[in-house]
């Protein structure tokens, strides 16, 4: 067992053919959630697993879970996986990585014909990024507890069309229940979206937990007004609050660092007329720590400059806290066993927290659960130029297959 490893050319050669599903002009993926080429990503991914001798079985949230049995099928499965969803510019790796190296764990296992006492299990958590649907790690949050079924397939995205009417249109409105199913451990494989693990040469990042996030919708109500005739001095100019309010996204979180992150990432100016004041902005927000009493109080400095802005250009604002997702600690044991796989393998490895959220923060709430994180070019992720060395894909792989080989057995 020790010598066992993974095939990592099939493992890449698996990635680049997924790939081309949304390929995008500057080398990424465009593979949003619950669209057609989500469809097509999962029909593939859900082929490749049956011909691997896998049984699959889909909730009514879309999630996929790919099942290889074990000698004892009563025994929970040790589940591993991610998301097939992109980014509108997204990369190749971010999410699908994590499902094709579980993927290649079950390839591999079948190969040297090994039998694990427990089940080894695969998940495509549906609509990780949030990017079509707010919010993010919505399906894998209904499997852990923290949102309601009907909550999440009522989100609409940007045309109003609803998670639940897309899920069915696309053919993965499962019948299984989302939730209930008996997890042993759950570990997922990444890339780290960040530049620490490149810049230290450490091959391996053992993932110890995820920073906190919260997410708000922010309308801003001002007049809309002739650009022309109307004084500046008379007008209540929506827009020009929301620059003060996006200015200061950016100063509280540089009052947070290091580790304080503030992003403004939507914005919809309306009417959106170039000789017309705008009378009503929309934007999100983003921020994010990994000390729970420092995002509480980012929270409290958005609002107060979020109603200082307002109230300056005559207008009004409404703050809306859409998405909570408090920071998250990880199994220590699941944490050492990654540790341990990658010692074993001879993989220099270090400790590491998420600055990004994944499916396996709501996953670590019903059951054991770490992650793996392997270095992306330059820390660059949500961009097509994303990318990651051959060698240290294969690395993750193998670490994720012996981690999950010492809780299968």
């Amino acid at each position: 067992m020790q010598n066992l490893r993974v095939n990592g050319d099939r493992l890449w050669a698996s990635l680049m053919e997924m790939a081309r599903i949304g390929a995008l002009p500057h080398g990424g993926c465009g593979r949003l959630a619950l669209t057609d080429l989500d469809k097509e990503g999962r029909d593939l991914f859900v082929r490749w697993c049956r011909e691997a001798g896998c049984t699959i079985k889909v909730d009514r949230l879309g999630n996929v879970f790919a099942r290889r049995e074990g000698k004892r099928p009563d025994l929970p499965p040790v589940m591993t996986g991610s998301h097939l969803d992109t980014q509108p510019h997204g990369g190749k790796f971010d999410g699908v990585y994590g499902v094709l190296a579980g993927l290649e764990v079950i390839r591999t296992l079948n190969d040297a014909k090994v039998e694990t006492d427990a089940p080894v299990e695969v998940a495509v958590w549906t609509n990780e990024e949030g990017s079509r649907f707010a919010p993010a790690m919505c399906a894998s949050g209904v499997f852990g507890g923290a949102f309601e079924a009907e909550y999440v397939l009522g989100q609409k995205d940007l045309d109003g069309k609803s998670f639940g009417e897309e899920l069915k249109r696309i053919g993965y409105a499962g019948a299984e229940p989302c939730g209930g199913r008996a997890v042993g451990t759950f570990f997922e494989v990444h890339i780290e979206q960040g530049p620490i693990l490149e810049a230290e040469e450490f091959p391996i990042g053992v993932v110890t937990g995820v920073q906190g996030i919260r997410w708000y919708d922010i309308v801003v109500a001002g007049q809309d007004a002739h650009a022309g005739p109307t004084p500046m001095s008379m007008r209540r100019d929506a827009l020009l609050a929301a620059a003060s309010m996006v200015a200061a996204v950016n100063r509280i979180a540089q009052a947070h660092a290091p580790n304080g992150r503030g992003t403004v990432g939507q914005m919809q100016v309306i009417p959106n007329s170039r000789n017309t004041v705008p009378g009503e902005v929309r934007f999100s927000v983003d921020i994010r720590n990994p000390n729970a009493d420092a995002l509480a109080q980012m929270d409290r400095e958005l609002r107060e400059a979020c109603a200082a802005a307002a109230k300056d250009a005559g207008s009004d604002a409404t703050v809306t806290e859409i998405w909570y997702s408090p920071p998250v600690v990880f199994d220590g044991g699941c944490a050492d066993s990654v540790r341990q796989a990658a010692e074993s393998l001879g993989y220099k490895n270090r400790d590491i927290v998420s600055g990004a959220g994944h499916d396996s923060v709501y996953v670590s709430r019903v059951a054991p659960t770490s992650m793996i994180f392997v270095p992306c070019r330059g820390g660059l992720s949500h961009n097509e130029a994303e990318d990651a060395e051959p060698a240290h894909i294969e690395a993750g792989c193998n670490v994720l297959l012996h981690a999950m080989l010492s809780r299968a057995g």
